[in-house]
């Protein structure tokens, strides 16, 4: 027969909650002063990234505060030299005190970004206002290069842009062309170049250079770096989606980038849209990623004859169907076809509504951009859920590096990424 049992009244004394119940329950400490500090400086530093310079009485006035209240969050950063005042500005007609308003300083301590594809590693020192400076790029020894050659690469770039730092940076942020594990701060997997596969590069990082490492799939570093200096700043939902010699792409969903379990999430380029497609680099078919890469797009132009068609990219068809050479139009329209595929799957998904295109369709400018939309438009019936939007990101490399400052950033602030 089962134990009678009485309800349980709050609070109870500590062994008499089941251990399951113990163990999965939140912990009950409050924040400590110096934590709400910390939260009230990480979202007032929130606010200026999303919304630009901005005075003491609006940030006041969006927080519900007085001004007394966000002087004595903003002056410790100004004695920091992380913000500074800018010039005032003259008031309006009602009158009232010249605002003054806060911006980062280019004096505060910048960021490391790097950005590790299979081929090279790029690094440069972003500031906090989004700028880049210090630029190193080292290639790897074209065949086979051993694990040893690229970490000396990458010691070789970093070590050099760290030179050019007039303060010690805040961390190293990674993004990597390859599979990661982010809990790890390690690659786990790199299809064009294997001898990464299982670099443990952020613990690499910390012992060399001695500060705080963090590694992210590059299509996730993309998103990261829209997110903080980008076209999605301030936004609750949306996409980044790359192209290029890989496809992938990333998701910002409530407030949140979406990364799964150890940053397992997001693959979208090997999701599959063709069910016994082609032969995909990871070994299976059908991924999206065969069907809507450049190295797709120069199969196709060579096999409608097109000249030159390892240097087709979409800068170069959408010049070739403007000049109106023959096949350059219909295949556009194809491969544009074939990235709107995997947009709207992901559209019917789980509905961003807002994706930022990176890689090679941005060379193809809002031509391109156009012809995605148009398909992804017409793939994903109509609904009430809002217009589907699109628009063009950073250039790559720049994407990429400040997506990697960003992923630094967010520890700092201990935003929610």
């Amino acid at each position: 027969m089962e134990r009678e049992t009485s309800p349980q009244r709050w609070p109870m004394d500590e062994e008499d909650i089941p251990a399951d119940v113990r163990t999965a329950r939140p912990g009950r400490a409050l924040l400590s002063s110096s934590m709400v500090g910390s939260a009230n400086r990480g979202r007032v530093l929130q606010t200026l990234f999303d919304l630009g310079p901005t005075s003491r009485a609006e940030l006041a006035r969006l927080a519900g505060v007085n001004r007394t209240t966000i002087s004595g969050i903003v002056q410790p950063l100004l004695d920091q030299q992380v913000l500074v005042e800018g010039k005032p500005i003259r008031p309006s007609e009602a009158g009232g005190k010249p605002a003054r308003p806060l911006w980062f300083s280019p004096e505060a301590r910048p960021i490391c970004g790097m950005m590790l594809m299979p081929d090279a590693v790029q690094t440069c020192l972003v500031t906090l206002a989004g700028t880049i400076s210090a630029e190193e790029s080292v290639r790897f020894p074209a065949e086979n290069p051993t694990l040893a050659e690229v970490t000396r690469a990458i010691e070789q770039a970093t070590k050099k842009t760290l030179s050019a730092a007039h303060r010690e940076p805040l961390g190293i942020g990674v993004a990597v062309g390859g599979m990661v594990d982010t809990d790890r701060r390690a690659v786990i997997a790199v299809n064009l170049a294997p001898v990464m596969n299982g670099f443990e590069l952020g613990d690499m990082l910390t012992r060399r250079f001695g500060l705080p490492a963090l590694l992210d799939h590059h299509p996730r570093a993309l998103l990261v770096g829209d997110r903080w200096f980008g076209k999605g700043r301030g936004m609750q939902n949306f996409a980044a989606v790359y192209t290029g010699e890989v496809l992938g792409g990333a998701l910002y969903l409530g407030g949140h980038l979406y990364r799964g379990q150890s940053g397992a999430g997001g693959e979208l380029g090997h999701t599959f849209v063709q069910v016994d497609g082609d032969l995909c680099a990871c070994g299976r078919r059908g991924c999206w990623e065969t069907i809507a890469t450049v190295g797709w797009l120069r199969r196709q132009a060579r096999a409608i004859g097109i000249d030159a068609p390892d240097a087709i990219n979409s800068a170069r068809l959408v010049a070739l169907a403007g000049a109106g050479v023959p096949g350059a139009a219909s295949l556009l329209d194809l491969y544009a076809r074939n990235v709107a595929v995997g947009i709207a799957n992901l559209q019917q998904t789980v509905a961003p509504n807002f994706y930022i295109l990176h890689g090679d369709v941005v060379g193809g400018g809002e031509i391109m951009a156009e012809a995605i939309a148009g398909h992804v438009r017409a793939l994903v019936p109509s609904r009430s859920g809002g217009e589907i939007r699109f628009a063009i990101g950073e250039t790559e490399d720049r994407a990429a590096l400040l997506g990697a400052a960003g992923l630094v950033l967010s520890e700092l602030l201990q935003f929610p990424l």
